[in-house]
């Protein structure tokens, strides 16, 4: 007996041992080509159902749900850009953006509303966080520096141009149509500041400048103690919240409103009916010193003219002063005498 290994043609036909092939395999298995495109074909299947069964869950549906709603809402709000019919006290017209801001802070549309709420309130904190010009910055020296060597590469090593093969056909440009309607919306947007802006300080709703003074001075104290940044945070804070609050105890905020109108315009007039009490006293007690001091300097002044005067008992009559004379009086010629001469 050989201690070499068998070989393959030494085993017999005869013996129980057999080598697989892939056909014995495939016939073993059961595999044949329809049974290949059957498993494809539930592969398939079961990524159907599997997709199905994602897309058609009620939390897809609950999104598709808040996509449409959020759709709708940006539509309102870029419907609502309208002059309002309201005018000023100087009866000027005001811009859309009145009642763009308006219909924005008022939370009609809730979704959109709380999108630039969070919107920005992140883009305040990557200012104060995040390095964002000098990322700018960097990412720009990266990216010139890096397209000047590769052409410079590419002509000294190539003699051609790298950047050519991605320079487009045309270079891009800002249509006309969309400068003028861009300059038209800032136009809109700095006069709707300026004119704010001039309501509030000539009190053309007192209500508006109160709550402009109380936040002026709050926001003077609070930047000597905050950072701009955190000012600029509370102060987007107050501007979107205020109203979310208002809207939602509007029946609690507006009872409690209009009992304080109620006690203001209470005291206001318990304030007028005792001013003009005290000042009808005022004026009869003048009235009264007045007349009692008119009545002594009247008597001070005819006493001073008594001293002056005769007595009042004492009359004069035409019988005590002289008759004046009617005719000329009579002149006596008087002879004078000569001068005589000496002998």
């Amino acid at each position: 007996m050989s201690d070499a290994p068998p070989q393959l043609g030494d085993i017999k036909g005869t013996s129980g041992f057999s080598i697989p092939t892939l056909s014995s395999t495939s016939q073993q298995s059961g595999l044949t080509p329809a049974n290949g495109s059957a498993t494809t074909s539930n592969a398939q299947d079961t990524l159907s159902s599997a997709k199905n069964s994602v897309v058609n869950t009620p939390v897809a549906d609950a999104v598709k749900d808040q996509q449409a709603k959020t759709s709708a809402e940006l539509n309102n709000l870029a419907n609502a850009r309208k002059v309002p019919e309201t005018r000023t006290a100087t009866d000027q017209p005001l811009t859309h953006y009145h009642s763009f801001f308006y219909t924005l802070l008022s939370w009609e549309n809730p979704r959109v509303t709380g999108i630039t709420y969070a919107s920005v309130i992140a883009t305040i904190l990557a200012f104060r966080y995040v390095p964002a010009a000098s990322w700018l910055l960097k990412s720009l020296w990266i990216s010139l520096g890096t397209i000047a060597l590769v052409e410079s590469g590419a002509k000294l090593a190539f003699g051609g141009s790298f950047a050519a093969s991605l320079r487009p056909k045309k270079y891009a440009t800002v249509p006309r149509e969309f400068l003028e309607a861009s300059l038209e919306d800032v136009e809109q947007l700095i006069n709707f500041f300026v004119i704010e802006f001039q309501r509030v300080l000539f009190a053309e709703n007192v209500s508006h400048t109160i709550a402009a003074f109380v936040a002026s001075l709050t926001a003077y104290f609070l930047v000597k103690i905050m950072p701009f940044w955190g000012l600029t945070l509370t102060g987007a804070s107050v501007v979107f919240l205020t109203p979310l609050v208002y809207v939602t105890n509007k029946e609690f905020i507006d009872e409690h409103l209009s009992n304080a109108n109620e006690m203001v315009n209470a005291q206001s007039a318990q304030f007028r009916d005792l001013a003009g009490g005290h000042m009808a006293t005022a004026g009869s007690t003048l009235k009264s010193y007045a007349g009692d001091y008119t009545t002594k300097a009247q008597e001070m002044v005819g006493g001073a003219t008594g001293k002056r005067s005769p007595s009042s008992g004492s009359t004069v009559k035409a019988a005590d002063f002289p008759t004046a004379p009617k005719q000329e009086p009579a002149v006596s010629e008087k002879l004078v005498p000569e001068p005589q001469l000496a002998a």
